[in-house]
């Protein structure tokens, strides 16, 4: 079992990030950043190693980090390889991403406002989770503020080995188990319904 789970936890996906042409405010345009973006991840995360990599070709102005893949804009509370499972039925390697900075699709993506935004939404997926495992989320809200912030920098954190003994040892508070098989039909099929 701790092999699986070590397994999942280094699961990276490479990506190839460009910045966008509207974006590039120098000649020659910058080359793609290349990454190796942990699966459980989420891509605002990155922020630190992508905007000094494009800084000095971005133009004047406020950062609001978003990405797109094939002009599609990506969903940031979405861990990057749930999003990559889901868009690339071919999987490509490196994943072609491209990066923004500008221009905030407000109108199709709700506003992420950092890595706070991404850490409460981590949190309510968890509580999500609790819910459709145990028909409440007492095991998520019973939890304590240093076990959440623990559970969350081992995610954070990404792919090193301490950073998944952290969260193994903050996830066996929530009592999650496993999903039947008979459970997760029924959550399908409220889903689909």
């Amino acid at each position: 079992m701790m092999e699986a789970q070590k397994y999942v936890w280094e699961g990276a996906i490479p990506l190839q990030i460009h910045l966008h042409e509207s974006e590039i405010t120098s000649l020659p345009p910058p080359s793609p950043a290349l990454i190796l973006a942990p699966r459980i991840g989420y891509l605002p995360l990155l922020l630190p190693l992508i905007k000094p990599y494009f800084s000095s070709t971005l133009p004047p102005g406020q950062d609001t980090i978003w990405f797109d893949y094939k002009g599609l804009p990506l969903k940031w509370y979405i861990p990057t390889g749930v999003l990559f499972d889901l868009l690339c039925a071919q999987p490509e390697r490196p994943w072609n991403l491209t990066v923004h900075f500008r221009g905030y699709p407000s109108n199709l993506l709700i506003p992420c406002e950092g890595e706070e935004s991404v850490k409460w939404s981590f949190i309510n997926s968890l509580k999500e989770a609790d819910y459709i495992i145990n028909g409440n989320c007492k095991n998520v809200m019973h939890m304590s503020q240093s076990d959440q912030v623990e559970l969350w920098h081992s995610v954070m954190d990404g792919m090193l080995v301490c950073n998944l003994e952290k969260y193994i040892r903050a996830s066996s508070k929530l009592k999650l188990g496993t999903v039947t098989t008979d459970e997760a039909d029924m959550v399908g099929q409220v889903k689909a319904g």
